[in-house]
């Protein structure tokens, strides 16, 4: 399995038959280099989104149309996604599809989910969302958007994720001593990506106080388009 960092939260995984971009936040990105966009996109089989801002959803519909692949998020959001003419198939926390062998189920987070990047009022898309991803013997947990909060006990017992990409960041999400106690607390990871930092000042720059709170645990600082084996 592959993970490859499209920066901010955007992580193209490929397994088997599948090409999953999540979150892919390319157009306006100020750290993704728009010259590699085809690369980045190229042979995607699917989009799966944890919620509707821009920095997150804003690139769904184009490379749903441009690809000709649907985009998976929750249902709200789906119904608005399809209007612009993307291919799409909603579904609910709980519920599980399957993306050409890797299973992705939908859970909880806490955060807001409004479409934002379409200019007016924010648009209400449902609510935010994580995911537990399954392939190769491995389960990924995508924390999406979200602050610590006590579904991550279940989740954890329920999903035993080994892998986390963890939104640590700060001033929206988890700053990274947060993300580490979540991390701690209800995980047994064996490997830990942060995402959803580095991108604006704003944000934290380093993810060097996540790994220094997690000793045992590989905590990788991803570099964009760069290819992490798993």
């Amino acid at each position: 399995m592959k993970l490859i960092w499209l920066g901010h939260s955007g992580f193209r995984i490929e397994s088997g038959d599948a090409v999953i971009l999540l979150d892919p936040f390319l157009t306006g990105s100020p750290v993704f280099p728009h010259a590699k966009r085809d690369e980045a996109i190229k042979g995607a089989t699917h989009v799966l989104l944890t919620h509707g801002h821009g920095d997150h959803a804003s690139d769904a519909a184009s490379i749903s149309k441009e690809l000709g692949i649907p985009v998976y998020c929750i249902h709200e959001m789906s119904i608005i996604l399809g209007k612009d003419g993307a291919e799409t198939v909603g579904f609910g926390k709980g519920g599980t599809v399957d993306l050409n062998g890797v299973k992705v189920t939908m859970v909880n987070a806490t955060h807001s989910a409004s479409i934002d990047y379409k200019g007016g009022d924010p648009i209400y898309a449902g609510q935010p969302a994580g995911f537990m991803i399954e392939a190769e013997g491995h389960t990924i947990y995508v924390t999406g958007d979200t602050d610590v909060m006590a579904d991550m006990e279940w989740m954890g017992e329920l999903h035993n994720p080994d892998i986390g990409i963890i939104a640590a960041g700060g001033h929206y999400t988890m700053d990274m001593k947060r993300a580490a106690w979540a991390a701690k607390k209800y995980f047994n990871f064996k490997t830990v990506i942060p995402c959803h930092y580095k991108t604006f000042p704003l944000l934290e720059q380093s993810a060097q106080p996540l790994a220094d709170a997690l000793p045992g645990v590989d905590v990788i600082e991803p570099e964009i388009l760069k290819v992490i084996e798993i």
